[in-house]
């Protein structure tokens, strides 16, 4: 097993002198209290970037992908009509998933390996080139979705209704969803062609330059995740401090941040433009195979409750401060007079692993590989990038977890968050290549439900009233920053993304955007002071994926309603909740919810949700009472 001791990370530019003492100190004291931390081990995948067997297989790819495209390309109407075609079908299908299983594990590996350090230019030469060969090579398989789609309805539904082919029923179904949307066969390999020099290029510049930036925060030089962990320290100088320290840098580096916005957002208008899409936001419905007006009513249903959850909780919470209003680098500050300790790693682990085994001893059995197999990358360092993500890589191989870990409490849960997804992508895994990916209606659930248990496990625990509003307290922030502020992100997003398609957004246009919309979302207990305009620009969401957003608030509801599902009636739940998990993207939400009677397209089912929110908040308000 790897290890590292957070102790041995230091910043990427020392301090000088006292500084640089006090700065190597505190680091050290910081790894001795958490422990060694995990560094994941990628040969499950490659050995290393000079891996023989890495090249091997990306050559391999590239020839699999020209001999694909040189046996079926301009063939495929003809096979479904043939009288075999749902063998012949079949056979080219499983094909083309061993193809797109062995692209996903060249792919994972670059990108795992490049998000480790994504300053190191090596690194990034790795995953630029990787991704150029195998865009590159995916152009040979661009044909084979396209031809399905141009078989007659009836003549597929024919050959779907059999075996072997009606394995892939639920892949190619969606497939046919695409229909509306796709073009010209050369147009399509143009756009895929062009994506390396276009929004691919533009992301890894925005990667690249987040990992570049340095923030003096007591007298420490540091990357972003650690600065935006002071957000939370008990001082309140170190956050405000460390909220300046953000503006500053955010601020000097807007006309990058700027650049790149307008730019990716031109680039999706015109992807948009061409294929037909009405909204904004319709490929991203299309690709999470939602509804729009599901997500309209989600999205109405948490901007009417503004004034029950965010306004009302802060309120709550400047007022255990003694004011009236809370500056904006204290919105997710621990209470006051609450003793704050750093979480060592080993205590995280069993605390998440506990939670889950109280729930199903199956579930704790695949979260506890991910600690045994060292499928996880814990410490914070240098060029590391930030936030916390689970990989699925691909089904022949298996997940890996990124976390950045500082032994805060929100780390637990973002452990227990993160293990939630893997244990779902691990559960998927059986289904394929082309059916393990969960769409996005559905990919927050396990990971929000993972949070859960591991919050409902600890609050059972816990007698003490303070240690109790205080748990409470972070859970409902969670759940505020999980719902409220990402439907505001989404709402942001939509409001730059409508402004751009009318010209170009200077930074102060789309500063204002972003204040309109959080100080609505916020309410006023939160003053949002000069320094907060540029806070739009570190958030990845927006360049990587367009309204991916709105999914963390559908899960983070959703679950609350499958947890008072669970709640009322145990027996046999577990098993049912495994299931949805291990069926992928192999069945639509609406089915995999009706087992407990959860439907989405309820007009009331986003209150439900809500109301679990507003409930704890009645809790705590109970507690200032008493």
């Amino acid at each position: 097993m790897t290890v590292s001791p957070a102790a041995a990370w230091m910043p990427a530019v020392p301090a000088e002198g006292a500084d640089a003492a006090r700065a190597a100190a505190k680091a050290a004291d910081l790894g001795q209290v958490l422990g060694p931390l995990p560094e994941w081990d990628l040969s499950d995948l490659y050995a290393g970037l000079d891996d023989p067997k890495f090249s091997t297989d990306l050559t391999r790819a590239e020839e699999e992908c020209r001999q694909f495209s040189e046996s079926y390309a301009g063939k495929v109407a003809a096979i479904a009509a043939g009288p075999d075609a749902p063998s012949r079908l079949a056979e080219a299908v499983a094909a083309y998933e061993r193809i797109e299983d062995l692209l996903g594990k060249l792919m994972s590996f670059a990108g795992l390996v490049y998000s480790g350090d994504t300053t190191d230019e090596t690194r990034a030469k790795f995953y630029g080139d990787t991704r150029e060969r195998l865009t590159n090579a995916s152009g040979d398989l661009l044909f084979f979705a396209l031809e399905l789609n141009r078989v007659d309805d009836a003549v597929m539904d024919r050959a779907m209704a059999e075996a072997p082919l009606s394995r892939y029923a639920p892949w190619i179904d969606d497939l046919r969803r695409e229909k509306p949307y796709q073009l010209e066969d050369r147009i399509e390999k143009l756009f895929l062609d062009k994506s390396v020099t276009a929004n691919a290029a533009w992301d890894r510049l925005f990667d690249e330059t987040i990992a570049s930036l340095r923030f003096t925060v007591a007298g420490e030089n540091l990357s972003l995740e650690p600065t935006l962990n002071k957000l939370q320290d008990p001082d309140g100088t170190v956050r405000k401090e460390a909220a300046g320290a953000i503006s500053e840098v955010l601020r000097a580096n807007l006309r990058v941040f700027t650049l790149i916005t307008n730019t990716l957002a031109k680039d999706k208008e015109i992807a948009d433009r061409w294929r037909g899409f009405k909204d904004v936001a319709d490929a991203r419905h299309l690709a999470n195979r939602v509804e729009p007006e599901v997500v309209a009513a989600l999205v109405d249903a948490v901007q009417a409750a503004y004034p029950r959850l965010s306004h009302r909780y802060y309120k709550l919470k400047a007022k255990w401060f003694g004011r009236d209003a809370l500056p904006y680098w204290d919105r997710n500050a621990p209470l006051p007079k609450v003793e704050q300790r750093t979480i060592p790693w080993v205590e995280a682990r069993d605390t998440v692993l506990t939670a889950y085994e109280a729930f199903s001893p199956d579930m704790a059995g695949i979260a506890r590989r991910f600690f045994d197999r060292n499928w996880i990358d814990a410490p914070t360092r240098p060029g590391k990038a930030p936030g916390a993500f689970a990989h699925p890589t691909v089904p022949s191989a298996h997940p890996y977890v990124l976390v950045n870990y500082q032994g805060k409490p929100r780390d637990v849960m973002t452990l227990a968050h993160e293990l939630g997804h893997g244990v779902h992508q691990v559960l998927a895994g059986p289904n394929g290549a082309l059916m393990a990916p969960t769409p996005l209606t559905l990919a927050e659930t396990a990971s929000v439900f993972g949070e859960m248990l591991t919050f409902r496990k600890l609050l059972a625990a816990t007698q003490n009233t303070v240690q109790r509003r205080a748990m409470l307290a972070a859970k409902v922030e969670d759940m505020i920053n999980t719902v409220v502020r990402q439907i505001a992100f989404y709402l942001f997003e939509r409001k730059v993304h409508l402004a751009r398609a009318k010209g170009e957004l200077t930074t102060e246009q789309i500063n204002s955007l972003w204040l309109s919309v959080q100080a609505e979302s916020l309410g006023p207990a939160i003053t949002l002071d000069s320094g907060y305009e540029p806070f739009w620009a570190y958030i990845p969401h927006f360049i990587h994926s367009p309204f991916y957003v709105y999914a963390y608030a559908f899960g983070d509801c959703l679950v609350n309603s499958l947890y008072g599902v669970y709640q009322n009636a145990e027996d046999g739940f577990a098993e049912r909740y495994m299931a949805l998990l291990a069926a992928g993207g192999s069945k639509p939400y609406g089915e995999l919810l009706a087992p407990f009677g959860l439907d989405a397209r309820d007009p009331g089912f986003w209150d439900v949700g809500l109301g679990m929110i507003e409930g704890m908040i009645a809790e705590l308000e109970a507690m200032e009472e008493r």
